[in-house]
């Protein structure tokens, strides 16, 4: 089977890759990530330049300043996105909580919120996962409690990514207790992360950064106007933003990027016998990852290819699944090129950088639900088979 870009298509490619060639502010890239930390000033700085071209949510309707691009268009937008190594907009922002309130927030919230999450004057945080609710998101237990005009919330939530830098949090929360499916009983609430009785505690990881928080809701009292739909519905928008964000879970940019910088460094390293590169073991692993990162963009090539009406594919399960494990086994790579190098640790060297992003990226086949989770997916909506 052959896939190739349309003219219209080539045409776009070449046109945004002028863009991020000639265009962004050096310093923008390949500097977001500072010690395996993000950088917000740049992120921000980075996502705004971007908003300024009308670049920042190209897959949002026009009307919200989007371009309203294809699953296709967008897929060549993030591949000459990242390969410029310009960060890619906040996702939180832009993959998740923008195209929810854009489908499914009234008039008021949409006014309110997309402008400023767009240009990410806003900052979202995600709190989904709890302490014992991680796949098993629908036993979350955080509660909401009407009081008026108000929304009372306690609880917690966990490994909410950059949370210490967050202004709003969107976040799912039990409303009604009594539903004969726990599915039936989450609303969808977006919370202003400075309210009284919202704290935020950092989580120290594997890769000595701190990335992921806590957050805490004591008596949390939120505005009903901040309500995302309808009450009790909040499943049905948490399923439509994780279709949306398992489309972005295979950064084949990305990865190619990080394979031709490790090919690079293992042709730069001397051996006896000439270098890295030459040694045919190592050769064959990066022939076999060459051939999985192509096989991976024709299948996202596929997938955008089909998408209708704007609705994730559900084929998206299938690229989590397979680009979680790719990043995972080309950092594992680039640790292995760099050999004694890579217990540097963080001296801001390419083989300093390679462990603790080895380290940091196992989370990949965990996040936007764990892989087993997808191959359960895969094997029941796609498949048809049934245990």
């Amino acid at each position: 089977m052959e896939r190739k870009l349309s003219e219209e298509d080539v045409a776009l490619q070449d046109e945004l890759r002028a863009f991020f060639e000639n265009e962004v502010p050096d310093h923008l890239k390949n500097s977001y990530m500072k010690d395996g930390e993000a950088v917000p000033e740049i992120l921000r700085e980075s996502q705004k330049f971007l908003d300024e071209h009308n670049l920042a949510a190209p897959q949002w309707p026009e009307e919200w300043g989007g371009r309203g691009w294809d699953e296709l268009q967008l897929h060549i937008y993030r591949s000459e996105l990242q390969r410029a190594g310009l960060p890619s907009p906040l996702p939180f922002n832009i993959n998740m909580v923008g195209p929810v309130i854009a489908a499914f927030g009234s008039q008021e919230l949409k006014e309110r919120f997309l402008p400023k999450t767009k240009s990410l004057e806003i900052w979202w945080s995600q709190g989904f996962s709890e302490p014992d609710s991680g796949s098993d998101l629908a036993s979350l237990r955080t509660t909401a409690v009407r009081e008026g005009d108000e929304w009372v919330v306690n609880g917690q939530k966990t490994w909410t990514t950059l949370g210490q830098y967050g202004d709003w949090i969107f976040t799912l929360v039990r409303t009604d207790p009594k539903a004969d499916k726990p599915q039936k009983g989450i609303s969808f609430l977006l919370i202003d992360m400075k309210s009284e009785g919202l704290t935020v505690r950092p989580i120290k990881l594997i890769d000595g950064g701190v990335e992921v928080n806590e957050v805490f809701f004591d008596n949390v009292r939120v505005p009903a106007d901040q309500l995302v739909g309808q009450e009790n519905k909040g499943w049905d928008y948490a399923k439509f933003l994780l279709g949306n964000e398992r489309t972005s879970a295979a950064p084949v940019g990305s990865i190619k990027a990080a394979l031709a910088q490790a090919k690079q460094h293992a042709r730069e390293t001397r051996s006896p016998n000439g270098t890295a590169l030459d040694d045919p073991l190592l050769a064959a692993r990066f022939a076999e990852l060459e051939a999985e990162v192509m096989a991976l963009e024709l299948t996202v090539l596929r997938v955008a290819g089909d998408s209708r009406d704007g609705r994730p594919d559900p084929a998206s399960s299938i690229l989590k699944l397979r680009g979680s494990e790719l990043q995972q086994e080309v950092f594992e790579l680039m640790v292995d090129v760099a050999g004694v190098e890579a217990l540097t640790w963080h001296t801001g060297d390419w083989g300093g950088e390679t462990l603790p992003r080895y380290l940091n990226f196992r989370k990949a086949s965990i996040y936007s639900g764990s892989n087993e989770v997808q191959r359960n997916i895969i094997s029941g909506g796609i498949l048809g088979l049934r245990g």
